[in-house]
């Protein structure tokens, strides 16, 4: 394990079925006023909703709204919430709902009080916070996103086209989370689904990045088969208890920095996708699952040696007779034919991309460095047309 890291990650995590019976003892913590921060409403719905507001009730706090959160929040939506906590001065944001809500969340923690432009700032420029900001709690309807312990926030800018995660520090991560996995059972199947892509993906852009003996792999790996054993479960049971926890928990290890440690990480997957769903409004775990297979397709010749590891260690291919391209390229197979299982999009033009949008799309993709093959713009056209197919 060659790299160097600092690991420190101070959010609380409350997880089980009787979590929700600690969120008053972190809501007595914090001033009187709160802002509820939830998505279209299905946790009034579901009776989430009733649940929280009763709590919160209960320890005596004042309560401000902001609903409406949308699948990919936008900037326009985050400044009205800047503007609502900043009026009302609150002592804490309570975010109830999935990523999206989360991801939000933060933005507006770290926003409101900023004197610079943050889209600017903290989105295109990837500054921290030099500002006051406000605590974040989190209640998690919806796993995927591993938002609920880590410090991401994505945000689409509509005028811009652009789709753009600011990742804050460890200051700004939620200070504690409230995971419950029965709270999981109403998501639609399309957004379960697309939710255990996110996270397979997430684990996938960790792992496949750098060539040493790395703690963090075997880790990966491990997270990797479990992902895959419990959504083959929950596909066919969604109520099943031990599979949904399973998930949950697996979602919050994928993205909480610690199976990161000692990598040097491949995010252009994302970087692709976020760019697919700026432009299209798709479902972020969908857009993911889209060019997946055209992107780990063009890196795999850089990189056998992992491939190789990834299908024997995470799908059991066996290595006897085979040359180790012909093991690769089996395990990539083996993801395809999970992504099938589970129905997650295997192309753009489910999500309705068209050959004309593919250059916009090229235009506004971030390109970072990777570890195998770092991608051109031209690169990254060839990707999303050979996803189009």
């Amino acid at each position: 394990m060659l790299g160097n890291f600092t690991y420190h990650n101070p959010t609380k995590l409350y997880f089980g079925k009787d979590a929700m019976n600690f969120l008053a003892l972190e809501l007595v913590q914090y001033g009187p006023r709160v802002m509820l921060i939830y998505g279209g409403g299905s946790i009034k719905r579901n009776g989430i909703y009733d649940k929280v507001v009763k709590v919160l009730s209960d320890c005596g706090k004042t309560v401000v709204e902001d609903p409406g959160v949308m699948p990919n929040p936008t900037y326009a939506k985050l400044l009205q919430g800047c503007k609502i906590a900043k009026d009302s001065d609150v002592d804490l944001i309570l975010a109830v709902g999935g990523g999206s809500v989360v991801d939000y969340a933060k933005g507006v923690a770290s926003s409101a009080w900023c004197e610079e432009d943050p889209w600017t700032h903290y989105w295109m420029n990837g500054r921290m916070p030099s500002c006051k900001t406000i605590p974040v709690g989190c209640v998690l309807t919806m796993v995927g996103t591993g938002s609920e312990m880590n410090g991401g926030s994505v945000i689409t800018n509509t005028d811009k086209g652009l789709k753009v995660g600011a990742n804050f520090g460890p200051e700004n991560y939620p200070k504690f989370s409230i995971l419950n996995p029965e709270f999981t059972y109403t998501v639609p199947r399309y957004q379960m689904v697309a939710g255990f892509y996110d996270i397979m993906s997430h684990i996938m852009e960790q792992y496949f990045s750098g060539t040493d003996d790395n703690t963090s792999d075997y880790m990966s790996e491990a997270l990797m088969r479990s992902l895959v054993h419990s959504s083959r479960i929950a596909i066919k049971d969604p109520e099943d208890y031990e599979a949904r926890s399973n998930i949950m928990w697996t979602a919050t290890w994928a993205l909480n920095d610690a199976i990161g440690c000692g990598k040097s990480q491949d995010w252009m997957v994302h970087m692709i996708g976020q760019a697919v769903g700026a432009h299209t409004d798709a479902t972020h775990g969908m857009t993911l699952s889209a060019v997946s297979m055209a992107y780990y397709g063009m890196i795999l010749p850089h990189a056998v040696e992992k491939f190789k590891r990834f299908a024997i260690n995470v799908w059991d291919v066996s290595p006897d007779g085979k040359d180790d391209m012909k093991i690769a390229k089996e395990g990539l197979r083996c993801l395809e034919g999970w992504m099938k299982e589970i129905g997650v999009a295997l192309g753009l033009k489910e999500l309705g991309v068209t050959e004309e949008m593919i250059p916009d799309i090229a235009d506004s993709t971030f390109i970072i460095e990777t570890s195998y093959k770092t991608l051109t713009r031209d690169d990254v056209e060839k990707v999303l047309k050979e996803s189009l197919k």
